[in-house]
């Protein structure tokens, strides 16, 4: 058997579904890769903000916070509504957003060595 790149046999059969998978994964992983968006859900984990009030919190003009958010209501994250003349944002999934970014948390802190001892803890 050769191998390619040395990592993966050549002759193995290739699996489109797993690719297939692999880019909806990788398509969540950019909407959720950026510290702007990624602060807009720790946000909205308290519940639900208006527009106003994530400029606020974040510092960040209202346009870009707009602009954030509709790539979150685009992936299906978040879900808005109107209240009056605002708009109201909420997440969609509270629990899963949470294990999610807890779960990127922990291996930011491993990959950079705080979480190291905590790593190799019994559970």
């Amino acid at each position: 058997m050769t191998m390619k790149h040395g990592l993966l046999p050549e002759d193995r059969p290739q699996d489109h579904g797993a690719v297939r998978e692999a880019s909806t994964v990788a398509s969540l992983l950019d909407v959720l890769g950026d510290a702007t968006r990624l602060a807009i859900l720790r946000h909205l984990h308290g519940g639900e903000h208006r527009v106003v009030e994530l400029t606020e919190h974040l510092g960040l003009a209202q346009s870009t916070v707009s602009q954030h958010l509709a790539i979150l209501r685009s992936a299906g994250l978040i879900s808005s509504h109107s209240h009056g003349r605002a708009n109201v944002s909420r997440i969609e999934n509270p629990e899963a957003i949470e294990q999610v970014l807890a779960a990127a948390e922990s291996l930011a802190a491993i990959i950079s060595g705080d979480g190291a001892s905590r790593s190799r803890e019994p559970q």
